[in-house]
């Protein structure tokens, strides 16, 4: 089941679904050159019978919108007038994020995420972060040289349907490559997104 609510601009976030979930995928987008101006938040909320739930919310960043930047993923100015300030919609969704794995692909979620804080003096969540491009390549190393393991090329490789470059949108297919990589590889993302190394570990324990 995906159930994905309208572009909440105002922060009304009583919505949110009830967990506990097995971890949430997060995504953002951001409006400008610094890491921290984020225009826009997508969660995808994953239950343990592997049910997906997304969401997404625009953020006012409080910065001006690059002309790139706006034409990646259609946010301006305009478009979040009225919308809530990082701090009031981060604040809201706290404790929610605090308390689950999250999942983003790349890091660059959780750098943003960082930089506002920074930015606005707040406190980072402490969750668990899992890389869902490491676990792709875990579980596809032959896109490796070709295409690579972005979600655009996953998108066609996986055939997912999702908007690229929609933080929800985004949210959503990050986590349905861990769930797919899960069923390829026959282990879940506890296993999956630990070091390699530490894997290696695992699967050849040392002999006494």
């Amino acid at each position: 089941m995906t159930w994905k609510t309208p572009l909440n601009k105002f922060g009304h976030l009583s919505i949110l679904p009830k967990g506990p979930f097995r971890f949430i995928a997060l995504d953002v987008e951001t409006a400008g050159k610094t890491a921290g101006g984020i225009c826009q938040i997508g969660l995808c909320f994953v239950s343990s019978a592997g049910d997906l739930q997304s969401y997404s919310v625009l953020v006012d960043p409080e910065e001006p919108f690059e002309k790139f930047n706006s034409e990646l993923h259609g946010i301006s100015s305009e478009t979040v007038a009225g919308a809530g300030t990082f701090p009031t919609v981060y604040m809201a969704l706290f404790e929610i994020l605090n308390s689950h794995s999250l999942v983003q692909h790349s890091t660059f979620d959780e750098k943003a995420l960082t930089a506002a804080c920074a930015r606005y003096d707040l406190p980072m969540i402490t969750s668990h972060w899992s890389n869902s491009v490491t676990v792709a390549r875990r579980a596809w190393p032959e896109l490796k040289g070709a295409g690579g393991h972005g979600l655009a090329n996953l998108k066609k490789h996986l055939g997912l349907s999702f908007h690229h470059h929609d933080a929800g949108e985004d949210a959503r297919a990050s986590a349905s490559v861990i769930l797919k990589a899960e069923k390829v590889l026959g282990k879940p993302l506890s296993y999956l997104a630990i070091n390699r190394q530490l894997a290696f570990q695992f699967e050849n324990p040392a002999r006494e």
